[in-house]
């Protein structure tokens, strides 16, 4: 070896030996089997034929629910969703960092071929710059649909989310005329896999005091499209975050008509009677996975909820169901600490206090940046969430 050269990276290793660790808490026995791929295809929260979509979909109109459906992928409703809203609505506009081009994950793809670079636009890397311009849109009568690349990159635009789109309403005088809405800012959001620092935040829980402001996280195709027509339909602004992950891997079939879904409404995926399972987004296959395991191996009648709004959620279906199961775990990727898990607890706390069995507790996300390879240890998974059930029963 030449003087002063550097050894090899191999010489750099430590001498100790450490054992690889594992993406659960249980390394090894029974509840380790728990951790396995999801498998979306076999989800029951998924609509695999044309009468589960009816079925399933309990809420969508009536209208709609004689009419065809077609097998469809996540980032694809939301594609026809947006082509939807501009067909009916002349006055919609799109754009963002390269949505004329169909965006990272192609929920714009060949929009700006149907209607034209006038309608759907590129701008500048300036969030800040995408929702001050949407504000002053909508104000003026348009609906505008702007789009936030990565959840991660929303944080320079808060001030005029907060600030200003929050606040519209409020500073006009309420006047019904006045448009404070007909925005609905769309963005990817949550774990991926491999998104670390900058991919794959899930910030959901800085809005939670930010009155004013609806924060809407569709957990499937259908869901994803009903949804984001009627966000684009409404009076007052609308964040709607999607999960990345759920783009490609969620796929059921779904209604070709025009429907909208209640925004504000959460949705008993499974009715139960020992606990409630309260949770959004990604998260649900997560809890749908737990809760199968705790009915085979404890006995246990979990009833599952999707609470889609997270901000202002569904208190009504939530206390409701805590009472009469008298449990309740909540379950979000989010970390723990400002995550919808503490509004969710506090709130439980309050109106089922005398009907509660034990603590409500939280599964969720840790009080950390997202790691890149260690993303796994970060996101609750189903031995985490299952062993949160086993302690609500057995305490």
């Amino acid at each position: 070896m030449m003087k002063n050269s550097i050894p090899p990276l191999r010489f750099l290793r430590p001498a100790v030996k450490v054992s690889r660790r594992r993406y659960t808490a249980v390394s090894s026995g029974a509840l380790g089997k728990l951790n396995v791929p999801t498998d979306y295809s076999a989800s029951s929260y998924l609509a695999h034929t044309s009468s589960q979509t009816y079925n399933l979909h309990t809420d969508l109109p009536e209208h709609i629910q004689s009419t065809k459906t077609k097998r469809t992928n996540y980032f694809t409703a939301v594609n026809d969703a947006l082509r939807t809203i501009l067909t009916t609505d002349d006055k919609s506009l799109i754009f963002g960092e390269d949505v004329s081009f169909g965006g990272v994950f192609r929920c714009t793809s060949n929009l700006t071929d149907s209607f034209g670079g006038a309608r759907i636009f590129n701008t500048p890397l300036s969030e800040q710059g995408i929702i001050g311009f949407a504000i002053g849109l909508s104000a003026g009568g348009y609906t505008a649909l702007p789009e936030i690349q990565f959840a991660d990159y929303l944080f320079p635009a808060f001030d005029q989310l907060h600030n200003e789109a929050s606040k519209m309403r409020y500073r006009s005088g309420g006047a019904e005329a006045f448009n404070a809405g007909r925005m609905v800012v769309r963005m990817p959001t949550g774990a991926v896999g491999h998104g670390a620092l900058y991919h794959s935040q899930s910030p959901e829980g800085f809005f939670m005091g930010m009155q004013g402001m609806t924060v809407v996280i569709p957990r499937s195709p259908v869901q994803a499209k009903g949804l984001l027509i009627a966000a684009a339909r409404g009076a007052d602004p609308v964040v709607i975050m999607e999960p990345k992950i759920l783009y490609r891997a969620a796929v059921e079939e779904v209604p070709l008509g025009d429907y909208e879904l209640p925004i504000g409404k959460a949705e008993i995926l499974q009715s139960g009677t020992d606990l409630t399972l309260i949770t959004y987004g990604t998260m649900v296959y997560v809890a749908e996975a737990a809760a199968r395991a705790a009915k085979e191996r404890l006995g246990v009648s979990v009833e599952v909820i999707d609470l889609r709004t997270v901000r202002p959620w569904d208190k009504e279906t939530v206390t409701n169901s805590v009472n009469k199961t008298g449990r309740c775990v909540v379950v979000h990727e989010a970390s723990r600490t400002g995550g919808v898990g503490e509004s969710v607890a506090g709130e439980v706390q309050e109106r089922c206090f005398l009907r509660l069995e034990a603590p409500v507790t939280r599964v969720t996300g840790w009080d950390t940046h997202m790691p890149l390879v260690f993303e796994g240890f970060m996101v609750p998974d189903v031995v985490r969430v299952f062993d949160g059930i086993k302690r609500m029963v057995g305490y």
